[in-house]
């Protein structure tokens, strides 16, 4: 199927969303990647290049040559992938400059319309599997989701910026950006890391940005795979975990906390609580413009329909 420039832009708009979102701690990539429907291609995509980048390094040494690599790039959606992540990287970077700012000088506000964002999002990992949910499947979700309630009310550290401690932590920090629910910055954020990294976006320091880059290639590559073969094997129970993941995470986002996670009594509740509703009905009316398109779509490739 040809691909028109709208198209293009239109995916790299997808990526800049979740790259945005990487930015701001509470935010999950991924969850913002189910959000504008880009997850199922990128952990796809990203899955198939790491196993081609593996068959070139492994395979083609022992002199079976680098067809079976390419087989596995031919399976990425290039034409979703490499304008994803282009604007991922941009609006990174600009969030980053921008954005990360303004949520540090309005924390309550910002994280109101986040938790009805994430809140709303619920739905899609709830009835993606296809499957119903059994009792035992509550259960499990409740596990995860009182587990990532658990990481997320953790306290910050204060770790050096040492190259090592910059790779390992971006190796984890990383994982995030794939699994729903949890936010790539706000693992930095409790590591103590956060700061120095946008710190580093901000004035370009191309050492501590190089070891994060390769710390992040590296845990990327290794999860990644994982997070495809359960997706590919077990996924209704993957997005029950995910589902329970995401629930749990909601605590990261709760408006009335301090800098050290602790619940505080509410105040501005009325602006706040419209903010809620807002960031709720936002992605509410993205999952029923999805739907309606995709039924539209199914509608059009029947047998003798006719498109307007």
């Amino acid at each position: 199927m040809a691909r028109t420039a709208g198209s293009y832009l239109f995916n790299m708009v997808r990526g800049g969303a979740v790259g945005a979102s990487e930015a701001l701690p509470g935010i999950s990539g991924g969850t913002v990647a189910l959000i504008v429907g880009l997850y199922d291609k990128l952990i796809g995509g990203a899955g198939h290049l790491v196993s081609g980048i593996k068959r070139y390094v492994t395979d083609v040494p022992r002199g079976r040559g680098p067809e079976r690599a390419r087989a596995q790039f031919r399976m990425v959606d290039w034409s979703v992938l490499i304008p994803a992540l282009i604007g991922m990287a941009v609006f990174l970077v600009g969030a980053a400059i921008v954005l990360a700012p303004l949520v540090e000088a309005y924390p309550q506000y910002a994280y109101a319309i986040f938790f009805g964002l994430v809140l709303a999002c619920l739905w899609i990992p709830y009835t993606g599997s296809g499957s119903a949910w059994r009792p035992w499947h509550y259960l499990i979700a409740l596990a995860f989701a009182a587990g990532a309630f658990l990481i997320t009310g953790l306290p910050g550290a204060n770790l050096p910026t040492h190259p090592v401690v910059v790779f390992f932590a971006a190796a984890i920090a990383i994982c995030a950006l794939v699994l729903p629910g949890l936010s790539g910055s706000f693992l930095l954020l409790t590591m103590g890391l956060y700061e120095p990294t946008m710190n580093a976006v901000r004035d370009v320091d191309l050492v501590y940005l190089g070891v994060f880059a390769l710390g992040a290639l590296t845990g990327l590559s290794l999860f990644v795979k994982v997070l495809q073969y359960l997706l590919e094997n077990f996924h209704h129970m993957t997005l029950v975990v995910l589902t329970g993941l995401m629930a749990g995470s909601l605590r990261a986002l709760w408006p009335w906390q301090n800098e050290d996670r602790a619940f505080v009594t509410p105040t501005d509740v009325p602006v706040t609580v419209a903010l809620m509703v807002l960031g709720f009905a936002v992605v509410t009316a993205a999952i029923v413009w999805e739907r309606h398109k995709l039924a539209r779509e199914a509608a059009d490739a029947r047998p003798g329909s006719v498109s307007v």
